[in-house]
């Protein structure tokens, strides 16, 4: 009987280090800008920059098309880290990796050798085209349509939620090419010079330096060259690329509760009420104890399913633990956030104090790439087969 070595959550000597760096690099040059990114709902494209001269942009892409082939769990511990500062730029790292996962795991040896090394080098941004207006958490109702013309496809129909909408200019759209419910979708890589129209941009509670938006596509002309996989494969491959990618909104929830975590211990430690800290309160530590397990719960949690990416998915256990990872882990975002706003008090309710930004920006981790009553239907679903 052979043994394998399981996945150690311990980190390396060297992941260490990257965290160091990367806490640092954080705290220095993204941090300083965090509430004013929030207070004007804009992109920071000099957030963009700093992570490009990181080369932070090219970290989780292979080797061969420019990139440096670091792992998810690598992945996540930037993710985490920028986003124990700024949820924006935390989400502005992760979306191109989320548009160009298709690419990566099902495109063609041309296609990635055509836009990869652009994404890599920072030149290139891309998003991800999946749901619509009426096709949110039942993607299988997607009306986008793609007909074939010669040698290229034709795509009409909206996408909705469109994470970096207007910056990026590539888009992985998924849109229906038959009638079957599962098996008529198929997906594409689709230049935004193309044709990709902007309809509107929403405003949010939170991740305010991060543009939603809802995109356009009027008879857009596709080459079937920058088709994904194969025609009917898209349903498939939507629901890969998520498994894939829902661990690292984990590491994102993660990192903002540790970062109000944080910024509330240091806190109390200086705020004097009847003549000594309010660290000194024991109801108070007790509050902060509680939030500390869960965040330690759910990193582990999250490492775990990050783990289990790079492993290749042995057991098929990516499914469940993927959608437990981000469900608890936002979960707990949303508790530890809020619970961080009350060992403030009133300061923890003004625009002064990070924590309140936090909070609104920890809300959509429970929200987005599938709610959490999706990830526990996801979940039902594995335990009762």
């Amino acid at each position: 009987m052979s043994h394998s070595t399981p996945q150690s959550l311990t980190p390396t000597d060297e992941q260490v280090e990257f965290r160091r760096v990367l806490r640092q690099f954080a705290e220095e040059q993204i941090s300083p800008r965090a509430a004013e990114v929030d207070r004007t709902a804009t992109y920071s494209w000099e957030n963009f920059e700093a992570m490009k001269a990181m080369e932070l942009t090219s970290l989780s892409y292979p080797v061969e098309y420019g990139g440096a082939g670091a792992s998810t769990v690598d992945q996540a511990i930037v993710a985490e880290e920028l986003a124990r500062v700024c949820v924006s730029t935390s989400l502005t790292f992760l979306i191109s990796k989320l548009g160009m996962l298709p690419v990566i795991n099902f495109g063609s040896h041309e296609l990635k050798a055509k836009y990869l090394p652009n994404i890599c080098s920072g030149a290139s941004q891309a998003s991800y085209g999946l749901s619509e207006p009426d096709a949110g958490s039942d993607v299988a109702s997607m009306t986008t349509k793609a007909v074939r013309d010669g040698s290229d496809w034709l795509i009409t129909g909206t996408k909705c939620w469109i994470t970096n909408a207007g910056i990026s200019d590539l888009y992985t759209v998924f849109a229906r090419t038959s009638d079957d419910r599962h098996n008529g979708i198929t997906a594409f890589l689709v230049e935004a010079e193309w044709g990709v129209q902007v309809e509107k941009l929403e405003h949010k509670l939170g991740i305010k330096g991060s543009p939603t938006g809802i995109i356009r596509l009027d008879e857009v002309r596709v080459p079937d060259a920058n088709r994904i996989g194969e025609v009917g494969e898209g349903f498939a491959i939507a629901m890969h690329t998520l498994d894939r990618s829902r661990p690292t909104i984990g590491a994102q929830a993660v990192g903002v509760a540790q970062g109000a975590l944080d910024y509330a211990i240091g806190y109390m430690k200086e705020r004097k009420t009847f003549g000594r800290p309010i660290a000194t309160n024991q109801g108070l530590q007790w509050m902060v104890a509680d939030a500390a397990m869960k965040v330690e719960a759910a990193r582990n949690l999250v490492y775990r399913a990050c783990a289990l990416v790079d492993e290749g998915d042995p057991h098929n256990d990516l499914g469940k633990i993927g959608a437990m990872a981000k469900a608890f882990a936002s979960d707990v975002a949303m508790q530890v956030t809020t619970d961080c706003v009350q060992l403030l008090g009133g300061y923890g309710y003004t625009e002064e104090f990070p924590v309140e930004r936090m909070m609104r920006d920890a809300k959509i981790t429970q929200i987005y790439e599938g709610t959490n009553q999706i990830q526990r239907m996801v979940i039902a679903k594995k335990l009762f087969g």
